[in-house]
């Protein structure tokens, strides 16, 4: 049986943008949802964040990208249809969806609120859903999700700044909690000043720790500290100021993605302490293991969060005011965007205006 084409395999028609092939340009692309099945939410999409996943993928930097690939795991917007059985959402609601949007729901990661960590996660985008077609992401108008992969948006956190909150978000808030560093007055480093570690550094914070930011640019270290409210600034190639520094943290949070020393971070570390990494450096990191024997280091990993975790986290940020610094933008600045992304020129997040500036193709 021939492959039914993205624009009729489903029943509602939709419209985003899509890269074609590796070169990774987006342009418009006409494609097809599944209508809104008893256990699903269907939601008109107001915004989606741009994240450095998105870049990778459209390029196939990680080398499992399917074309056409719609991109974007930072989704919110307003609930236009629910399915019979749903149980928690209702016509008019604020909801997101972040990486994810489905899974096995019955293996040892699923039944300990663990569903990034099941073994058949379905992918918001570019993986295969349970009825064999493609998913596809949030550079589109309207977005289907079973009930139990989407997220209640409070009404105090504001729907453009809290969409980079459900990738960006739960990858620092779900290291920090898992690996203690939550308490208040642990000394907790972040590594990156980007979309990623700007926000660890206001959960951190939130959370009463003492944060430092390590970075290779010394000019972010007013940034860092008057406007995000981190406590100190290491340069990370400046030889003093890592000297001095050496063995007062309890963990850090590593959020860099292009290939780095650990080294320099692992001293910066105290006995016990925890370096986390949850960049993706496309290329394997030097590890010495000498440093690790001396002070009974860790090195650990951590992606996203589970749905509960990630439904904590937005609460928790809507409490304490958490909101991603954001670069609104209409889609068609979206492949100027993924090319000042590559320059790490966004301050920190790109959120598309998925609502007033997408048109039918």
């Amino acid at each position: 049986m021939a492959r039914k084409s993205p624009e009729t395999e489903h029943p509602v028609t939709a419209v985003g943008w899509a890269a074609r092939d590796s070169s990774g340009v987006l342009s418009p692309f006409n494609f097809s949802r599944r209508a809104t099945g008893d256990e699903d939410v269907m939601f008109k999409v107001l915004f989606c964040g741009i994240c450095h996943s998105d870049l990778h993928s459209i390029k196939n930097e990680w080398g499992f990208s399917t074309y056409p690939l719609v991109p974007g795991h930072e989704i919110v917007g307003v609930v236009t249809e629910v399915g019979s059985k749903v149980k928690n959402f209702k016509i008019g609601d604020k909801v997101g969806v972040g990486c994810m949007v489905g899974s096995c729901h019955s293996c040892d990661n699923c039944t300990n609120n663990l569903e990034n960590y099941c073994p058949q996660v379905k992918l918001t985008y570019g993986s295969t859903y349970y009825d064999g077609t493609t998913t596809h992401g949030g550079y589109s108008d309207l977005m289907v999700a079973n009930e139990s992969f989407v997220i209640r948006m409070p009404d105090n956190l504001p729907l453009d700044a809290g969409a980079p909150l459900l990738c960006a978000g739960i990858t620092v808030y779900s290291p920090l909690k898992y690996y203690g560093l939550d308490k208040p007055g642990m000394h907790v480093g972040v590594v990156g000043l980007g979309g990623l570690g700007h926000v660890a550094v206001k959960f951190a914070k939130a959370f009463g720790a003492k944060v430092t930011v390590i970075s290779t640019s010394p000019n972010k270290k007013d940034e860092a500290i008057q406007h995000l409210g981190a406590d100190s600034f290491l340069v990370s190639h400046d030889q003093d100021q890592m000297k001095a520094a050496l063995g007062t943290m309890d963990g850090i949070i590593d959020t860099v993605s292009a290939v780095h020393p650990l080294l320099p971070l692992l001293g910066l570390l105290t006995t016990n302490g925890k370096l986390v990494m949850v960049g993706a450096p496309d290329k394997p990191l030097e590890l010495p293991a000498f440093p690790l024997l001396m002070g009974r280091k860790t090195i650990g990993g951590s992606m996203i969060g589970g749905i509960k975790e990630t439904q904590e986290m937005i609460d928790f940020a809507a409490k304490h005011n958490i909101k991603a610094e954001i670069e609104v933008i209409p889609i068609d600045y979206v492949n100027t965007a993924m090319e000042r992304l590559l320059k790490a020129d966004v301050r920190y997040r790109f959120v598309i205006d998925i609502a007033n500036t997408l048109k039918a193709a």
